[in-house]
């Protein structure tokens, strides 16, 4: 355990990196701190720190930043989730009012509303689809040759794909094909649609249908969307505003993550219910060595859905940032709730 001396001296170099980026000796420290401390005590209590781990030097430089593990001490001991203040308040306030009538929409717009209030980069776990039952289908007539295929589950989620409609076909012909779709496959799983056409369904469209082939293949690929993890991202470029990170080849590297949701998912899927804070190296990729995430999951009604990251720099501002991340969780939570109940009514 550090002294209360050593916790005071600690937690200025700490906020003295995350405003300047800069490292901090004990005479630099003691001027823009209100440390009631002379330079030499500073100084020495610094080297303890240093000896702990919890703060580390940089290069060559005679000035001190904290550690990973300093970090990790920080988050655990000596911080909890800040108090809103009230223009953040009201902001979100504002955000959760409006009237949003499909989830993916306010998923998206959540993504991007946090990542305006943090200025950093956020990314919002889409709700589990596979597991989610199809509750019905509906094709919306846009012209002769194209069709609205609208595909909804039993969570709220509404999967739109617009479908070209081969020569010959009619709107008689697409209505039989919804109704034969309501009547067999409503009830099953997204990830059981696909295996359910090719076992029934399409035998009974062919014999009712003309030119069903073409109609098959836009089924195929809307199940096959439908069923996948989605994945939201807010403010994706205000990493470059970080002025740690200038490695050119390092930010491509880490877009390219961005870019690959499969791997981004199989990063967070495990992420633990709450509240929860990882630090560089705890978060198992290279590419995110000297970044840390903030994390909450959200529900839908009772189940567990999906999950809000918040990806910043190690020395982000945790106490807001836990703080931001807390609130939003439980109100989106509560907004997704209200939705889901509204389209079950």
């Amino acid at each position: 355990m550090l002294t209360e001396r050593q916790l005071q001296i600690f937690k200025a170099i700490i906020d003295h990196f995350t405003w300047t980026v800069e490292p901090v000796g004990s005479k630099n420290l003691l001027k823009e701190s209100s440390l009631p401390y002379s330079s030499a005590t500073i100084r020495n209590e610094m080297s303890v720190l240093e000896t702990y781990g919890f703060i580390e030097k940089m290069h060559s430089s005679s000035g001190r930043v904290p550690s990973e593990k300093g970090y990790r001490f920080y988050v655990d001991y000596l911080l909890h989730p800040e108090a809103l203040t009230k223009q953040d308040k009201e902001t979100i306030q504002s955000f959760f009012s409006t009237n949003y009538f499909e989830i993916e929409q306010l998923i998206q717009n959540s993504a991007s509303m946090l990542s305006e209030l943090t200025s950093y980069t956020s990314i919002l776990l889409g709700p589990e689809s596979r597991s989610n039952k199809l509750s019905g289908f509906r094709f919306v007539p846009i012209s002769e040759t194209q069709a609205m295929l609208v595909l909804i589950t039993n969570q709220g989620h509404v999967d739109n794909h617009l479908v070209s409609l081969a020569k010959g076909t009619t709107l008689a012909d697409v209505e039989r094909m919804v109704n034969i779709l309501n009547d067999r496959l409503v009830g099953l799983s997204l990830d059981d649609l696909s295996k359910q056409i090719p076992l029934e369904v399409e035998a009974l469209l062919n014999q009712h249908i003309d030119n069903f082939e073409l109609l098959g293949q836009v089924l195929q690929s809307a199940f096959r969307h439908a069923s996948q993890e989605k994945i939201y991202f807010g403010g994706k470029t205000n990493i470059l505003n970080q002025p740690e990170f200038h490695d050119v080849n390092k930010i491509r590297s880490l877009f390219r993550l961005m870019e690959e949701e499969e791997s981004l998912h199989e990063l967070f899927r495990a992420m633990p219910d709450g509240l929860q804070v990882k630090i560089g190296q705890e978060l198992n990729n290279t590419l995110l060595n000297d970044l840390s995430i903030v994390s909450a999951t959200y529900q839908i009604a009772e189940n567990r859905v999906g999950g809000i990251i918040l990806l910043g720099p190690t020395r982000m501002e945790y106490s807001r940032m836990l703080g931001l991340v807390d609130v939003f969780s439980r109100d989106l939570t509560s907004i997704l709730t209200r939705l889901y109940q509204d389209k079950q009514n």
